[in-house]
Formats: structure tokens, C-alpha cells, sequence
């Protein structure tokens, strides 16, 4: 059965292979690409946040569109979209236009993961989503570093580099373009507000906060710090794809962990152990490059499962019908976490603060280590903690289930319906 289904959706890991390709080599470029025009740390950390203020608004509105023209016109359409968007930037270097296709980038690229995410859960049943959602995510992360990679024989002050991520967002269409969509079932959950949150998991909400906070920062940031200390090219993508790869092979074993003792325990020793290698990276030089991306990758494994233990521990103490609203929240915090992230840490190495990159990190992850601790001697373990399970979760990724609720919030009125009705009796 799981053959067939792999079988089934190979052309839509296809098309997303090379959608990861181009997400992995999008913030590197343009954080070098910045770096060369002198665009400074403040105006740059501004754009890269525009990404996921669009990627918020793509991820709302992305469920309601995909309703109306189906699955394939709309991965076609936000593809398109996407590849405009980064010519544009190589054809008008201005930090302005840059922020607006940044979040324009942002918002395709959302509506792209809703697609493929839910035309996973229509392919899948319960025996093997996990399984089918896990691959989804190895191959994500597989083309973020491959994109890394390629950007490492690409010159960043070029029109090449940019031509490179437009033609692979255009090749991700013939995929899909060739492929039979089935539509997403939807479920009636209850909305969790955040201060709901707040009040019974406020790990959850902390959590998620800052360390999509983190991710954005480095992400966006890292480049810059890489290239201030004296790191080329080749080895600034080489110290990206080392974040990332660790990333990728510490997921299962410390989710695997997390549903044998307390998930906050676990917590706590990714934060402790992601706080001790950022201190310890804020003090290497370029010299030292292998130390570095030994330590970097280090960096990854322990901080890019926080996130998901975190998402893991707000379900444990929730209902199964709160669990899709609570994500969805989850998500919001997440985001804006994500759009405070580059800003914040931009400013400060604006103002000669630069060498701090790494220590800002490592303040951030000491805070939610020792608040870990802290609920551990607040509250006691979930009774059953088996009952959510730990999903391996990108930084960026988003459900469509969760965001079809999102989506649904907003009342249709009776036109809207009738024109849904008809584009579904054409697409049938």
C-alpha cells in the first residue's frame, strides 16, 4: 500500500524537490547578493522579513483559491508568481522593490506548501501519513542543502544565480502539471485563541516564538555573519547546508526521545546544548572553517527540533478537536516571531554589534531552556503524552488542514459559493 502511494504522488515529490531547491538558494543569494551592493544589515534584515509576512498572508488565503480553481491552476499560478518575483530582483537591484518580490516570494511559496501538503493527507491514511509526511520533510530539507550547494559554484553578483532558482520553479511545473489532483477532506475543530494558549501551554507559545525568531535569523542573517568574518562563497554554503543537514538527521532521534520521557526535558537539553554551540561559534574565525561547520551542524541538530518538540508538547495537553485551531495558532506566533527575527538582530549588527550574532542566539536558547526547566517543576508530565506523537515539522512548514480552518473563519457569501460550484463542475 505505501509503495503505491509513493508511487502515486512521485511526481509531486518531484515538483517540491525542486521547490526546496529554489527555497534553499533564495535567502543565501539575496543575503550575499545585499552584503555586495551594501545594502547594510538593517535595510537587509527588513527584507528577508518581508518573506514571511508574505509567507502569513500566503498561508491564509492559499486554502480559499485553491477551492475555487482547484490544486494544479493554482501550484501553476504561485509558481509563475514566484519565479517573476525573483527575476524581478536581479533586473532591479533597489531595497524596496527587493522587500516587496520578497513578499511576494514568501506569499507564493506558502500557498505552494498548502498544495502539496494537503495532496499528501488526501493520498494518505492514518497508517502512513506519518510516514508519507516524513518523506515530504527529508526531501524538503535534501533540496534546501543541495540548493546551498549550488549557489556555492554560482556567482551571487550575477543574473545567473537568479536564472538558475526561475528555471527550476518553472521545471517544478512539469511534474504536477501532468498528475491527477484529489480533493482535500475537511474537519470541523474548534478555534483555540492564543491567550488560551497562554494560559495552558505557555511553553508552546514561547517556544514557538523564538525560535522562529532564531530561524530567522539565521537564515537570513547567517550569510552576512559568514561573509563579515571572512568566509567565501563556497564556504558560506557549505556553513548553511551544515546548519541544515543537521537539522535533517537529529529530528527523528530527539522526537523518537521525546515520546519515551518528558518532551520538556528534551526541550531543555536542545536549548542547553544549541546555547553552548552558539557561545562556542561566536568565538571562531574564518580560519577555523571545519571547526565551524562541525559546530554549525551541531547548532542545527539542536536547535531545528525545538520547534516541533514544541509543537508536540502544546498537544499533549490539549483535546483532539483543539489540536488543528491550536496549530493554527502555533503557526501565527510562530510567524511573527519569524518577522521580529531578522529585523531585531539586523539592527544590532547595524550598530557595530555584528560580533554578537551568535550570542544573541544563544541568549534566546538558554531562555527557553531554563523555561523548560521552569514548567517541569510547575506542572506535571501530560498523563498520556504517547497521544500526540512527535511530527517532524520543516521551520516553514504549514498544514493545509490547519489553514483551511483559517481560511474558513471568513463567511463566504451565496455569489462566492455559486462560483465555487461552477468552477468545480468544469474542473470535473
Amino acid at each position: 500500500m505505501l509503495k503505491q502511494q509513493l508511487r502515486g504522488i512521485s511526481s509531486l515529490l518531484g515538483s517540491i524537490s525542486l521547490i526546496g531547491v529554489c527555497v534553499g538558494m533564495t535567502s543565501t543569494l539575496l543575503s550575499l547578493r545585499a552584503t555586495i551592493e551594501g545594502f547594510g544589515t538593517l535595510v537587509t534584515g527588513f527584507i528577508m522579513s518581508a518573506y514571511f509576512i508574505g509567507y502569513l498572508f500566503g498561508s491564509t488565503r492559499a486554502p480559499k483559491d485553491i477551492r475555487r480553481v482547484g490544486y494544479i491552476r493554482s501550484f501553476g499560478g504561485l509558481a509563475a508568481l514566484a519565479a517573476f518575483s525573483i527575476l524581478m530582483q536581479a533586473i532591479w537591484v533597489d531595497p524596496v522593490v527587493w522587500f516587496v518580490m520578497r513578499f511576494i516570494t514568501g506569499f507564493a511559496i506558502s500557498g505552494i506548501f498548502v498544495i502539496v501538503e494537503s495532496w499528501l493527507n488526501t493520498m494518505a491514511d492514518n497508517r502512513s501519513r506519518g510516514t508519507l509526511l516524513s518523506v515530504y520533510l527529508v526531501i524538503i530539507y535534501s533540496g534546501l542543502i543541495v540548493g546551498q550547494l549550488i549557489l556555492g559554484v554560482a556567482d551571487p553578483a550575477g543574473f545567473v544565480a537568479f536564472a538558475i532558482v526561475a528555471l527550476l520553479i518553472n521545471l517544478a511545473l512539469i511534474p504536477i502539471l501532468v498528475s491527477v489532483t484529489a480533493e482535500p477532506t475537511t474537519h470541523e475543530n474548534r478555534k483555540v485563541p492564543i491567550s488560551l494558549l497562554l494560559k495552558t501551554v505557555p511553553l508552546g507559545v514561547i517556544n514557538a516564538f523564538i525560535m522562529q525568531a532564531c530561524y530567522a535569523m539565521f537564515y537570513g542573517i547567517g550569510p552576512m555573519y559568514a561573509s563579515y568574518i571572512g568566509l567565501s562563497v563556497l564556504q558560506i554554503t557549505f556553513f548553511m547546508a551544515a546548519f541544515i543537514a543537521g537539522g535533517l538527521i537529529s529530528q527523528a532521534p530527539f522526537g523518537l526521545l521525546s515520546d519515551r520521557i518528558d518532551r520538556r526535558f528534551v526541550m531543555a537539553i536542545c536549548a542547553a546544548g544549541g546555547t553552548l554551540t552558539a557561545a562556542t561559534l561566536s568565538q571562531l574565525s574564518a580560519s577555523n572553517a571545519i571547526f565551524i561547520y562541525l559546530n554549525v551542524g551541531l547548532l542545527g541538530a539542536f536547535i531545528l527540533p525545538l520547534y516541533s518538540l514544541g509543537m508536540a508538547h502544546t498537544n499533549d495537553f490539549l483535546e483532539r478537536d483543539q489540536m488543528v485551531g491550536a496549530t493554527g495558532a502555533i503557526i501565527k506566533i510562530g510567524g511573527a516571531g519569524s518577522i521580529i527575527g531578522a529585523p531585531a538582530v539586523a539592527a544590532l549588527m547595524q550598530f557595530g554589534a555584528i560580533n554578537y550574532f551568535f550570542l544573541l542566539l544563544a541568549a534566546l536558547t538558554s531562555c527557553v531552556g531554563f523555561y523548560s526547566l521552569y514548567r517541569i517543576t510547575r506542572r506535571a508530565k501530560a498523563e498520556d503524552q504517547l497521544h500526540s506523537n512527535f511530527a517532524i515539522l520543516a521551520p516553514s512548514q504549514t498544514s493545509d488542514e490547519l489553514l483551511t480552518s483559517m481560511a474558513e473563519e471568513a463567511p463566504e457569501t451565496e455569489e462566492e459559493d455559486d462560483e465555487e460550484m461552477e468552477s468545480n463542475a468544469v474542473l470535473r
